[in-house]
């Protein structure tokens, strides 16, 4: 039997190399893998010869496959092996688990992780009721040393996930699994924190002895990479437990977990461990109760370990991991404060907590961080800190407000792209984002966050926020042009000038600060200085289609402003309509620039927006230049790429007043006749045939608005059919 076996297995090992051996020929390999499949699934002595060849003696290719065989005979024959058949099975691999493995620092991970499979799988099918021993086997495991340890950390690590994470257990098997770690959860939870802290001395002492360079220091650095390895299987193994054990665990003992993790993000060799694991803890949910603890992290201890490493990260040379690692911290720390606003306003009573200030000055350095990706974390917690009633009346917080507000003024700008070069965030882009489409989609959401925390701070202080965003546009217009290095021939600018770009970035923080400037119930700035920044801007001049574009949009953002001074209609009128007509020399309606055309459909788009939010204006106004020449032009002219912007403007102006349309009618039948005819000839034989009656119509029901606007739509898709 025994030579039977060595046979079979010198067979299979030969049939593993040929399938791994890239020098044989396809057909050769096949035949090979042909082999091996039959022998799985037929063979009767599939375990004796798995166990036979996944001995330690052996190529890490062969062990692989013996374990594999192994794994196959657990998961698809289990239910029909006898008794004796199953006990063979689990003493053999425990054997392994204890023997049968290199050391954990030249053994290989996926030995590691069969060997682990293989415990996993039989536990799914026997533990608890069939094998009740489990645990103290492992226990017993663990003390053969340090490579026994870190097999038991896989296992537990894997059967968690496996049940919690990926649920891949059939439903009453998964509940009886549950059911039974949770009822050996604080022996699991001692069994964790007590290997983690033997782990961590060890690891210190013997990395204290190594950097001394006392006799034997090649074997200290070993001794210290084994302890050190081990402790990190105990935080990601602690990962797959901490985000849904029931909160008694993780308080357990003083906090004692909490102050570990704390301790172990000043390590550069377990901080990163250390640091996801405390990231899944304070992101937990549940009950208030359980989230409220989390505040301990508040404490001057916690806080102040947890920025002494924030800081010492943040002075090390951009690298993956050293980056990784601040990302972590900062998710950290913005975490810690999402708990607080959701106990703050809560049924449960929540004061200010300890060392706030400290804690917000923290969130504001990361705010001001060189990575846009840290930026967007801190983006995230200011908007929730500004829209918690009870926080943001804090008066420390309150004092944070213009700080944050100002780092707006260069968090705007788009810049930062991974392909170039020009900024410091550029680096950081190159490990956060692959192309320079990836970084445009997150660089939209960031402004986006941005955006949003200006409108909550204009609600909270406006006088603040519209402080930097007069100074900023006041200083904007002052400024020379500064095209760059990207710029075109012709003079203008490009979405790469260094002046366009501060307009944008400007164009945005105005028009989230304007557009929440009244809806506050705080004291308001002078209405004067708008006026004179609505003016100052109006008065600005420029040929170039982009920054046209901004200055059109901060028009549009100073609009809150016309119905103050309405005798500054005519004025903003007159720079729309000019935008309207805008063209560059040398350029016709089939040559026009798609810079070009983006103003003129950007001023439309501002017409229609005055006349939709300010039509009281006006209909009591002379400013409308209705028998102007620029509104003529404007009605004359087809500029219009959409029939729906088209529509929009006559709508819109027809919509302020029917008593100022029939006047308009009564005063100037010829020029709305005429810009019929020259906007549909349809709708032109329609008034031509019925003018009397639709007058007649206006003056019985004051419908003329309603029927124009019905006879334009149906004119419109007539002139879009053909």
């Amino acid at each position: 039997m025994t030579e039977s076996l060595e046979d079979v297995a010198e067979s299979l090992i030969q049939a593993v190399e040929v399938v791994m051996n890239p020098q044989v020929s396809q057909s050769q390999r096949s035949e090979a893998h042909q082999l091996l499949e039959a022998f799985r699934e037929t063979s009767p002595i599939c375990v004796p010869c798995g166990i036979y060849l996944a001995e330690g003696t052996r190529s890490h290719i062969v062990r692989h496959f013996g374990l594999q065989l192994i794994e196959h005979c657990i998961r698809y024959r289990w239910n029909n092996l006898l008794p004796e058949e199953k006990v063979f099975i689990k003493d053999n691999t425990m054997r392994l688990l204890v023997s049968g493995s290199l050391d954990l620092l030249t053994e290989f991970s996926h030995i590691k992780d069969g060997l682990a499979k293989l415990v996993v799988e039989m536990v799914k099918r026997e533990w608890p009721q069939h094998w009740p021993t489990l645990l103290s086997e492992l226990n017993l495991a663990c003390q053969q040393g340090e490579t026994q340890t870190e097999l038991v950390l896989l296992i537990l690590l894997r059967l968690v996930e496996d049940i919690v994470a990926f649920q891949n257990v059939p439903t009453q098997r998964r509940r009886d699994l549950y059911q039974a770690l949770t009822a050996n959860m604080a022996e699991l939870f001692d069994f964790f924190l007590t290997i983690l802290k033997t782990q961590t001395t060890e690891y210190r002492k013997w990395q204290t002895a190594a950097l001394e360079g006392a006799p034997g220091q090649g074997e200290a650095l070993v001794r210290a990479s084994a302890h050190c390895k081990v402790s990190q299987a105990v935080l990601h193994t602690l990962a797959g437990f901490v985000d849904w054990i029931p909160m008694s665990h993780v308080t357990s003992d003083s906090n004692r977990l909490l102050q570990m993790l704390c301790l172990l993000l000043g390590d550069a060799q377990l901080r990163l461990s250390a640091a996801e694991c405390l990231l899944l803890l304070v992101n937990r949910k549940g009950k208030l109760e359980d989230r409220m603890q989390l505040l301990i992290l508040f404490s001057e201890d916690a806080m102040e370990t947890i920025l002494q490493a924030a800081c010492a990260a943040a002075t090390m040379p951009l690298e993956e991991e050293h980056y990784l690692f601040l990302k972590r911290l900062c998710q950290v720390l913005t975490s810690i404060g999402s708990q607080l606003c959701v106990l703050v306003g809560s049924s449960i009573e929540v004061g200010q907590p300890p060392n706030f200030a400290k804690y917000l000055n923290a969130i504001l350095e990361f705010t001001n961080h060189a990575s846009q990706a840290l930026n967007s974390y801190a983006y995230c917690l200011w908007c929730s800190l500004f829209r918690n009633e009870l926080i943001n009346k804090d008066p420390i917080l309150l004092e944070f407000l213009p700080k944050v507000v100002e780092s707006a003024t260069t968090k705007l700008m788009r810049v930062g792209y991974p392909t170039q070069s020009n900024c410091a965030a550029c680096g950081y882009a190159r490990l956060d984002y692959d192309s320079d489409d990836d970084f445009n989609l997150f660089f939209s959401r960031l402004r986006a966050e941005i955006a949003e925390m200006l409108r909550l701070a204009t609600l909270l202080c406006p006088q603040v926020t519209f402080d930097y965003a007069a100074l900023w546009l006041e200083a904007q217009l002052l400024k020379p042009l500064e095209i760059g290095e990207g710029g075109s021939e012709s003079g203008m600018c490009t979405t790469a000038s260094p002046t366009y770009m501060q307009w944008d970035a400007l164009t945005i923080f105005l028009e989230s600060v304007m557009g929440r400037i009244l809806a506050s119930s705080e004291a308001k700035p002078s209405a004067e200085r708008g006026i004179a920044l609505l003016k100052a801007v109006l008065l600005y001049e420029t040929k170039d289609p982009l920054l046209l574009s901004s200055v059109l949009s901060c028009i549009s953002a100073l609009f809150v402003f016309l119905t103050i001074a309405p005798e500054t209609l005519r004025a903003v009128l007159d720079k729309i309509f000019s935008s309207v007509m805008f063209s560059l020399a040398g350029q016709t309606k089939s040559t026009r620039s798609k810079a070009v055309k983006n103003v003129r459909r950007h001023a439309c788009s501002s017409l229609v927006k005055i006349c939709k939010l300010y039509p009281e204006l006006l209909l009591v106004s002379e400013a409308l230049p209705v028998e102007g020449t620029a509104f003529r032009a404007l009605l004359k002219s087809y500029i219009f790429t959409r029939i729906r912007e088209q529509m929009a403007i006559f709508y819109h102006f027809y919509h302020i007043s029917n008593s100022l349309l029939l006047s308009c009618v009564v005063r100037s039948n010829s020029l709305l006749l005429s810009c019929v005819v020259r906007s549909n000839s349809l709708l032109l034989s329609c008034v031509v045939r019925s003018n009397s009656l639709l007058l007649s119509r206006v003056v019985c029901s004051g419908c003329f608005s309603s029927v124009l606007r019905s006879r334009l739509l149906s004119s419109s898709t007539t002139r879009c059919s053909r």
